[in-house]
């Protein structure tokens, strides 16, 4: 099973990322860290990983702006919603068609 707390320190060595790339991350609401037992730990969950592994390529590699980058999020977001809503009218369909199918055949 996949870890799903990562500290700051675990952050910046897997992303290879400094932390005030991470910092500003973080101000932007761009990734949000969660507060575990110690308040003053700074824990990230495995969602703002993504957000941030994706952010790294947009700033680093494509020279996207912040600004852009929470759009671009924000844009990404949308679209995976949509195809998780657009999935479930499909197996909705799926399901109807086999149920009339069943029908037609026993008549």
């Amino acid at each position: 099973m996949a870890k799903e707390l990562w500290t700051v320190t675990e952050v910046l060595e897997f992303f290879q990322v400094e932390e005030s790339f991470l910092r500003h991350l973080e101000e932007e609401d761009i990734v949000c860290p969660t507060c575990g037992e110690d308040p003053s730990a700074r824990l990230f969950h495995i969602n703002e990983l993504e957000k941030l592994r994706v952010a790294k390529i947009l700033v680093k590699d494509m020279d996207v702006n912040l600004s852009g980058v929470e759009v671009i999020l924000q844009m990404r977001k949308n679209m995976i919603d949509m195809m998780r809503q657009f999935d479930a009218i499909l197996e909705d369909l799926a399901r109807q068609m086999q149920q009339t199918l069943k029908r037609n055949l026993k008549s």
